[in-house]
């Protein structure tokens, strides 16, 4: 299958061998792993199948993705099935959009304990959120958040925040009505953010306590309980990050939001610009900046490039999206049909998508993600297999007949 335009994989394939022996004994093996596959993605490599058009018999060869969740082309069909699931999740309310930001003197400890450090994060902006959301003095209800990690900043440098997408209300403490926040305004920024740097530098200091952070380079020097007490004793006094934006405008700018987001990595292949002498030129915004001026270019030496788009591998098994409060998933089928009921919307009649996938043919049309046939728009069905480095017998031509292949 043809493409167009510059890939991170590109860069990989011309520079990525001599990065890995420069850097060699400095790479975890999360990050060896990611570089490989990306430089394997929709190659032969990884193996593939012969597709064939149902109505012109078009046929083509098309090579399997890697489905690392680092690589820029495998995560917009990841998006469109976790997005089927998620719109029937909806409720019939505004939508806020809430950013946790971790301070710049947070970043290398958060470097270098991924896991640990990005759990807290979590973990203390969910706890703000509904903590400050179950006080009588603000909303007084029980609340629900999608939250999305993101380790970026637009330049790809090291900026660990977290996206909450949140209802504009919830249900009450005994569960008998639903409490709609004030109109354009769902908690206080400056409580939210106060609770949030509370939460997270006691959490981070109980983790230092309990010997469950490294320290490595220019911060080894924090393994000392004093050195460490030190280096957050500024924070405590200092404003930290939170931003509220103006709720969505309705249930399908929630969802295209949620597509953007979720299965977002570093940097998208549709960004870069150039690959040269110079190194990679790609395109970034500078919020510092407003209007047409915030749209700007960079150029990095090829090497910079790839160590900050390695910054951002996250441990294996890690979740980057995750659901709190009413969503949290143990209840979340439960509670989003009683917060249905209190709002007064109908409940569908039909199950959630992830329920009724395999056995409805239009869910498994729907998570079909094979481009139509470039000549007719027809339906591209599979009708040979290969292996990992193999090759096809051949890529047929529409004239000659294939031995069809179960799809």
């Amino acid at each position: 299958m043809r493409r167009h335009g510059l890939e991170v994989a590109d860069i990989f394939h011309r520079h990525g061998a001599a990065w890995r022996k420069a850097n060699a004994g400095y790479l975890s093996l999360g990050q060896l792993q990611v570089m490989s596959a990306i430089e394997n993605c929709r190659s032969a490599g990884l193996g593939g199948h012969v597709e064939r058009c149902e109505e012109c018999g078009h046929s083509r060869i098309a090579y399997n993705s890697c489905r690392n969740r680092h690589c820029p082309k495998c995560q917009g069909a990841a998006a469109r099935d976790w997005l089927a699931a998620r719109e029937a999740d909806l409720l019939p309310v505004g939508y806020f959009h809430l950013v946790f930001t971790l301070p710049a003197e947070i970043a290398p400890i958060a470097y270098q304990n991924k896991g640990v450090v990005y759990d807290l994060l979590f973990r203390a902006a969910a706890e703000t959120l509904i903590t400050i959301a179950a006080d009588p003095k603000h909303l007084g209800a029980r609340v629900g958040a999608t939250a999305v990690l993101h380790s970026w900043g637009s330049a790809m440098t090291h900026h660990p925040h977290i996206h909450m997408i949140v209802p504009g209300g919830g249900i009450s403490p005994d569960g008998s009505r639903w409490v709609s926040c004030r109109p354009g305004f769902l908690l206080p920024v400056r409580v939210l953010s106060r609770l949030f740097r509370r939460l997270f530098l006691a959490g981070l200091a109980d983790a230092h306590t309990a010997g469950r952070l490294a320290f490595f380079g220019e911060i080894e020097g924090l393994r000392c309980r004093n050195a460490f007490i030190a280096r957050l004793a500024p924070l405590r006094g200092k404003n930290w990050f939170v931003y509220a934006k103006p709720p969505f405008a309705g249930p399908e700018a929630v969802l295209a939001y949620l597509a953007r987001y979720t299965h977002r990595v570093a940097i998208s292949n549709s960004r870069l610009i150039a690959l040269d002498q110079r190194g990679v030129t790609f395109r970034y915004k500078d919020y510092r900046r407003n209007g047409q001026a915030r749209y700007r270019t960079m150029t990095l030496a090829t090497d910079e490039f790839i160590r900050r788009f390695l910054l951002h591998v996250l441990p294996k098994g890690f979740h980057r999206i995750r659901h709190y409060g009413m969503l949290a998933s143990a209840a979340a089928k439960t509670n989003i049909a009683r917060a249905r009921e209190l709002i007064a919307m109908p409940v569908p009649l039909t199950n959630r998508p992830e329920e009724h996938h395999h056995a409805n043919p239009a869910a498994s049309l729907a998570a079909d993600h094979r481009p139509p046939c470039p000549c007719c728009g027809g339906r591209m069905i599979i009708v040979e297999t290969f292996e990992r480095c193999g090759t096809p017998r051949a890529p047929p031509p529409s004239d000659v007949g294939v031995r069809r292949a179960t799809p």
